[in-house]
């Protein structure tokens, strides 16, 4: 019997080579998948504005990286006892305003370099819903501060088609070479209700997949379908029931590498997993020959993947193996 329905997703005609960089912005799941990235020694470039959510405020910081558009004083705000930006994740926030704004405007500058030279953007869109200030700012972070002091909108498919549209001409003058893969995030976003987050997930599938059709080198992956469709089941969400958990980020990252990596990149990729395990495993006795000739035999590995691999940055591993040997 079959108790699964067949899901077939087709390789991307571009591929990553383990030498691009990958640039990612949006929601928690884009961490999620660009930490794994980073785990393996793939250069990437991680939501440097921090987890955002909605399309409008995604393409408000892109166009902010194209333009390395800094921020001014008059641009922060103070509430809860720090000195914030409305596109600015609370990680940024600080008592004092210069600190604030001098870590703002140094993320600004190194995403702005980033995304000049990035090969791949990915960007994970999270809810249609957006929040306005009583003065009509578009907020991407709440800070903390109640809901009845924003007004809550939904964006539509066209909006997002329109606006995203006019985003990739410029985001390809600025790096004609970029290509750009369009992801919704699996995460549910219960605060809106179930209702609501359905028909917030419709209208950016809606989107992005029509986006995907219309523009050369812009792509979707389905993070959302291969969730809510093939696990399908509450075992693969965290205890929230909201997040994926750690296996369903497992099973999307290795579905997202299988259609993605060419053959190099794959066979390189098995190599690097290989000895991130090796560096990860910590035996119960640390002084026995064979745990040394296992550190040595690993050091060697790491130098010999390096030499042929240049843009590998294996620093720590071959720092770890080193050690004691």
């Amino acid at each position: 019997m079959n108790f699964q329905l067949k899901f077939t997703i087709s390789p991307f005609p571009e591929k990553i080579n383990y030498s691009d960089k990958l640039f990612f912005i949006g929601s928690c799941f884009a961490e999620n998948i660009g930490e794994k990235m980073e785990k393996y020694k793939i250069n990437t470039f991680i939501n440097p504005n921090g987890v955002i959510y909605n399309p409008a405020s995604i393409a408000v910081v892109l166009r902010r990286l194209i333009e390395n558009k800094k921020l001014r004083d008059d641009d922060l705000f103070f509430a809860n006892d720090c000195w914030n930006s409305w596109e600015f994740h609370s990680r940024f926030s600080n008592p004092d305003k210069t600190t604030c704004l001098t870590k703002i405007n140094n993320s600004i500058a190194a995403g702005n370099n980033f995304i000049k030279n990035t090969d791949w953007i990915f960007i994970t869109l999270g809810s249609a819903f957006y929040y306005l200030t009583k003065n009509d700012k578009l907020v991407a972070n709440c800070h903390k501060i109640p809901q009845q002091k924003f007004t809550k909108k939904i964006l539509n498919t066209d909006e997002i088609i329109s606006d995203y549209n006019l985003l990739f001409e410029q985001l390809k003058a600025a790096n004609p070479k970029i290509k750009i893969i369009l992801t919704i995030s699996p995460v549910r976003y219960i605060r809106d209700g179930l209702v609501e987050n359905n028909l917030s997930k419709a209208r950016l599938i809606d989107a992005v997949n029509t986006l995907a059709k219309e523009n050369k080198n812009v792509f979707y992956f389905p993070a959302y379908e291969l969730l809510i469709d093939i696990l399908r089941d509450y075992r693969f969400y965290k205890s929230d029931m909201v997040h994926p958990s750690d296996q369903a980020i497992e099973y999307i990252f290795n579905t997202l590498t299988n259609i993605t990596f060419n053959e190099k990149t794959k066979e390189l990729f098995e190599k690097v997993k290989e000895i991130i395990a090796a560096k990860d495993h910590h035996p119960f006795n640390t002084e026995t020959d064979g745990f040394k000739k296992f550190k040595i035999t690993y050091f060697n590995r790491c130098k010999e993947l390096q030499k042929k691999n240049p843009f590998l940055n294996l620093a720590n591993e071959l720092s770890y193996f080193n050690s004691s040997m």
